[in-house]
């Protein structure tokens, strides 16, 4: 992941200029204990499956990751500050959904959803929020009660 210290200063400046909610670490809703709960991945990484079209310039929109199509990932986010070196080796590092299967078999979580999504992370937040609206439906449909974000 890039540092903001080390990007052009353009792009250095417009990072800068983002009013970013804080987070918090305080859950949105109570719920089962993890290991009764099904977990999907929710990423920023620009990852899609081979063959589906790639994210374009500042896309607000999302790739689907049907759980049988995990070995079938790519990643179509360009830019010079994103190092997809770590990716290359191990699919796992931006898309862990390996380390989520042994979770289920060693019962550490419920299940895996057969779903998973993918956003482009250098989109501006305001535009995904539609996107975000449709894919908290379709976490609802896979009966997903608790989603990894893997920021990248």
């Amino acid at each position: 992941m890039a540092r903001i210290a080390d990007m052009p200063k353009i792009l250095a400046d417009d990072m800068r200029g983002k009013d970013y909610a804080p987070a918090g670490d305080t859950p949105l809703i109570d719920g089962p204990p993890l290991a009764k709960r099904r977990v999907a991945i929710i990423s920023t990484a620009g990852l899609q499956r081979r063959g589906d079209r790639p994210f374009g310039l500042g896309a607000g929109d999302y790739r689907v990751v049907p759980l049988d199509a995990s070995d079938d990932v790519v990643i179509s986010h360009v830019s010079t500050n994103f190092d997809r070196t770590g990716f290359q080796q191990d699919t796992n590092i931006m898309f862990p959904i390996d380390r989520l299967k042994e979770m289920a078999e060693a019962g550490n979580i419920g299940s895996v959803a057969d779903y998973h999504y993918s956003f482009m992370g250098a989109s501006d937040p305001a535009d995904m929020e539609e996107a975000a609206d449709q894919i908290a439906g379709l976490l609802k449909q896979d009966q997903v009660d608790a989603v990894l974000l893997v920021p990248v």
